[in-house]
C-alpha cells in the first residue's frame, strides 16, 4: 500500500501514486560492505492483501512529490488475475489526485514478489515500465506491511488504518533496520488522526 503503499517501484510506486506506506531513527551502522540481498516474506495471500491501505511512512520519491497528506492505495482483483491499483493523495491545494495502475504477481500464486506499472496498457510489453513491488514484512493479520524492491531505493509502510500503535510501529522499524534500511530517510505521512 502506496501498499504499500497504501503506487510504481523502480521508476513508479508501487502499487500506489506510486503513492500507497516516521520519525527518523538511527541509521544502520556503516560497515563498508554491501547489505545482504533483500528478503521478502515467505508467502503472500493476495486475496487477504486486497482492499485499502493507508500510507504511514515512505522514502521520499519524485512521483509522490505533490502528495502532502491522506495517501492511500486500493488493490482489487481483476478477472484476468492481475490487480488494479488505485493510488490517491491530497495535494497542497487541498485537491485529491489519483493514479490508476496494474500489478501482477511474479512466480507462484503465493509469491510475495509483484510488479506494478502506471504506464498505459499499450506499453505493458516493455520491461522497464514495470517496477518491483516486494512485500518484505507483513503481520499475520494483514494489518501492517512494508514494501520495497531489491535495491532498497524505495520503501513504503502501509496500514489498514490511518494510525498505527507506537509499539507495533517501532517493532517494525527494528526489523527494517535489520534488513539494511536507513530509517533516517523515512518520512511520516499525514493521515487523519496522525500526530503529523
Amino acid at each position: 500500500m502506496h501498499i504499500p503503499t497504501p503506487f510504481p517501484l523502480r521508476h513508479v510506486f508501487h502499487l500506489a501514486l506510486a503513492m500507497t506506506l516516521l520519525t527518523p531513527l538511527a541509521a544502520p551502522a556503516q560497515t563498508g560492505t554491501a547489505p545482504e540481498p533483500l528478503q521478502t516474506i515467505e508467502r503472500l495471500d493476495v486475496g487477504r492483501y486486497l482492499g485499502t491501505w493507508y500510507e504511514i511512512a515512505k522514502y521520499p520519491n519524485r512521483f509522490q512529490a505533490k502528495c502532502v497528506a491522506d495517501t492511500q492505495a486500493l488493490y482489487r482483483r481483476r478477472d484476468d488475475g492481475q490487480i488494479d491499483v488505485v493510488n490517491r493523495c491530497r495535494q497542497a491545494n487541498g485537491e485529491m489526485t489519483e493514479a490508476v495502475g496494474r500489478a501482477r504477481q511474479i512466480g507462484a500464486a503465493d509469491s510475495p514478489k509483484l510488479e506494478v506499472r502506471f504506464a498505459p496498457a499499450w506499453l505493458s510489453w516493455l520491461p522497464m515500465v514495470w517496477g518491483d513491488y516486494w512485500v518484505i514484512d507483513l503481520d499475520p493479520a494483514y494489518q501492517l506491511v512494508a514494501v520495497s524492491e531489491p535495491s532498497r531505493e524505495y520503501l513504503w509502510v502501509l496500514s489498514r488504518t490511518p494510525t498505527v500503535d507506537a509499539a507495533v510501529y517501532q517493532a517494525l522499524m527494528g526489523r527494517l533496520q535489520a534488513k539494511g534500511f536507513d530509517l533516517s530517510k523515512l518520512e511520516k505521512t499525514a493521515q487523519p488522526g496522525s500526530a503529523n
